[in-house]
């Protein structure tokens, strides 16, 4: 554009094993010609691969909505502090022959990405480059998130694209509306959602709230893997303003995540950016980020703690696919128990645990009918489903099982491993058949 070379967005792929395998394969061009890079927001699908783009040479502005600047360096550090755990971890167990497992990326490289960073405010028309100008719409996705415009002048005539990056729906808890883009020379438009169906929001609110109606009479707990950016604080939104309807004062509501209660910290910085539904219940009591009953655990052993409690519990945890962080641990200490109940309030990923335990809805299990909803694959969002898996065999079984008999104790979950044959998996109290299953997708 303009003679400049600017990079739009530069995210880590997701999901299976090989997709993921390609992270670290060369970038189809050389970062040290680009001149800039625009981040539409702070997931890491978009902004995952920034600083394996720094240190392989680029040194330019990048250029994001203030709230992103805001949310890039923790999203970035927990990525390279997650890649550092499981290099050592798999360097732990390697074959001598083989050469180390190094980490995508270091938190010494995301301490390079941070003085590049250039944040901007939403409907201000800004230079960039020579002949480059840019304006940040509302998304309305994750706070922070943009619609870009760019203009570019060359030869007396100016041209304008427009990059979607993700979209939010009208009604999305705590943010604005998506701005509307009057008109534009070339589109590029995100299109994972793009042939999807919504379900009605009020639906899916009745239907979370028969969950915890029908978990708390079973005396259970309810387990919700939800991303540390934007579904952690929706949650905690929706548990204020149903606070009295879904009777939370009675439960325990844990948000075992360090970087939620972060980016919890970030939201409250940028009330200017909620929409006016958002402002209202913030002033009222209680406010989503300080309910009475809210515990956000910092540290392992809080975690760990929370497996003590028998019932009663609501336990948000990372991450929502449910391919790593404190989720697996809950997810392996209580799920073969019948009073669990497991809420998947986001997209999941082909290849992603969160996506096979979601495949058991349509799947080789038995699905009871509820009055609102029925099992859906996870691709279309906000559909709430109930199962009881039919027969053992055909359940996904999230844990790997020990490889023979006498084996030494298994030490922590494979987030990617299954298991096969008719043993239930290891570290899986009781058996995968055993628990009813509500998930909010």
């Amino acid at each position: 554009m303009a003679g400049r070379r600017i990079l739009l967005d530069c995210g880590m792929m997701q999901g299976r094993r090989d997709l993921e395998a390609r992270n670290a394969d060369p970038f189809p061009f050389e970062p040290a010609a680009l001149d800039a890079l625009v981040l539409s927001h702070a997931h890491i699908d978009h902004v995952g691969r920034v600083p394996l783009l720094v240190a392989r040479g680029f040194r330019g502005p990048i250029w994001l909505q203030r709230a992103s600047a805001d949310l890039l360096p923790v999203m970035l550090e927990d990525a390279a502090s997650l890649a550092e755990s499981e290099a050592e971890r798999a360097n732990r167990h390697r074959d001598p022959e083989q050469p180390p497992q190094l980490p995508l990326f270091t938190r010494e490289d995301v301490a390079q990405v941070i003085p590049l960073l250039r944040p901007l405010d939403y409907d201000v028309r800004t230079t960039i480059l020579p002949g480059v100008e840019i304006t940040l719409r509302d998304a309305g996705h994750i706070l922070g998130s943009s619609i870009v415009e760019l203009w570019g002048s060359e030869g007396g005539a100016t041209r304008k694209l427009v990059f979607s990056g993700d979209l939010g729906l009208k009604g999305t808890p705590i943010l604005r509306d998506p701005a509307v883009v009057e008109d534009a020379d070339l589109v590029l438009m995100e299109s994972t959602y793009g042939d999807r169906n919504h379900r009605d929001r009020m639906a899916t609110v009745a239907e979370l709230g028969g969950v915890f109606e029908h978990a708390w009479r079973e005396r259970g707990n309810v387990l919700i893997p939800a991303f540390a950016v934007g579904r952690s604080q929706e949650l905690l939104y929706s548990f204020a303003r149903h606070w009295e309807e879904w009777n939370l004062g009675r439960w325990r509501i844990f948000l075992d995540s360090p970087m939620a209660g972060r980016v919890v910290g970030i939201y409250d910085r940028h009330h200017e950016l909620f929409d006016e539904q958002a402002q209202a219940v913030w002033a009222q009591r209680p406010s989503p980020f300080r309910l009475p009953n809210l515990h956000v655990t910092a540290d392992r052993q809080q975690s760990m703690g929370i497996n003590a409690i028998e019932s009663g519990a609501i336990i948000i945890a990372g991450s929502g696919m449910a391919n790593g962080g404190r989720i697996l641990h809950h997810l392996r200490h209580r799920l073969g128990r019948r009073d669990t109940h497991v809420v998947f309030a986001g997209y999941q990923a082909e290849g992603t645990l969160g996506r096979r335990l979601g495949r058991g809805c349509a799947v080789g299990a038995d699905p009871r009918p509820r009055p609102s909803g029925q099992c859906a694959d996870p691709h279309h969002r906000r559909v709430v489903c109930a199962y009881r898996p039919a027969r053992p065999d055909r359940v996904v079984r999230p844990f790997p099982r020990r490889a023979a008999a006498g084996a030494g104790p298994w030490r922590g979950p494979r987030p990617r491993g299954t298991g096969r044959g008719d043993r239930p998996a290891l570290g899986c109290p009781g058996h995968l058949a055993r628990p009813d299953m509500r998930c909010v997708v």
